[in-house]
């Protein structure tokens, strides 16, 4: 695996941006206990794994292996930058929605060999990155087959108006229906292409009771939904474990 810091301009923030990103190579001979899956395909898998709210773009490098994880299954994973936006075209602040869903994907296509088919694009992510995960997996179904969800903000709408939802949907606090999850579902529900999802939660999460009337709502709508909960917490312990579980649902 390669491990790169990709630093290019975004007309979506109209700004220059980073992210992380690891993706096979097709020789490693000689290089020590690793054990990857074959790189032979002409265009690889890609994951866009989004992080949480008092994270950036480093952080899943930082407190998972997940470059190790990746080369089990010969994919490239990107690791994109939101700030506090939570992936949202922010009322008073940048369009992040449109850089992560829309422009990112193309970017990474343009620069990296990988694969622009829908059956090749996921996305995944923690608390806020997990309702991004979500929330981008429902809108772009065209672009993304599956999205996981790890201990995530499903019901934004509960959020009320705090330092943090202010800049991004005013002051009145009101959730634009393409913003809320519950709405998103119902919305998306007859829709031919809707994307498979993944929802893991500790038992013992702050987030755990929404992540329970979510996963209900889903499963009450029709979605083909993996749900999978065990003991812990809102803590990296889980989410490195949990990662795993969202790998091999993904690409096994």
């Amino acid at each position: 695996m390669a491990f790169l810091t990709f630093n290019f301009f975004s007309e979506a923030l109209g700004m220059q941006t980073e992210c992380y990103c690891v993706i096979p190579q097709k020789s490693s001979y000689g290089e020590i206990g690793i054990n990857g899956a074959e790189t032979n395909a002409s265009k690889y898998k890609v994951l866009y794994l989004l992080h949480g709210l008092s994270d950036d773009h480093t952080i899943w490098m930082r407190r998972t292996s997940i470059e190790r994880y990746a080369a089990k299954y010969g994919i490239c994973v990107v690791m994109p930058c939101a700030h506090r936006s939570y992936y949202t075209d922010m009322k008073y602040g940048l369009k992040y929605y449109t850089f992560i869903a829309k422009e990112l994907t193309a970017r990474v296509c343009e620069f990296f060999n990988v694969s622009d088919r829908r059956e090749d694009n996921f996305v995944a992510g923690l608390s806020m990155g997990g309702y991004g995960a979500l929330k981008i997996a429902l809108r772009e179904s065209e672009r993304f087959c599956k999205g996981a969800g790890l201990s995530s903000a499903t019901d934004i709408a509960s959020r009320g108006i705090n330092p943090v939802t202010v800049p991004i949907f005013g002051e009145d606090g009101a959730v634009p229906e393409d913003d809320d999850l519950f709405k998103l579902a119902e919305k998306h529900r007859d829709d031919p292409n809707k994307p498979s999802l993944f929802m893991g939660v500790g038992t013992e999460d702050f987030l755990y009771n929404e992540n329970l009337r979510f996963r209900d709502k889903l499963r009450e709508l029709g979605y083909d939904l993996e749900y999978r909960e065990s003991h812990g917490n809102h803590s990296w312990e889980f989410w490195d474990e949990y990662i795993q579980y969202v790998l091999e649902w993904m690409f096994s």
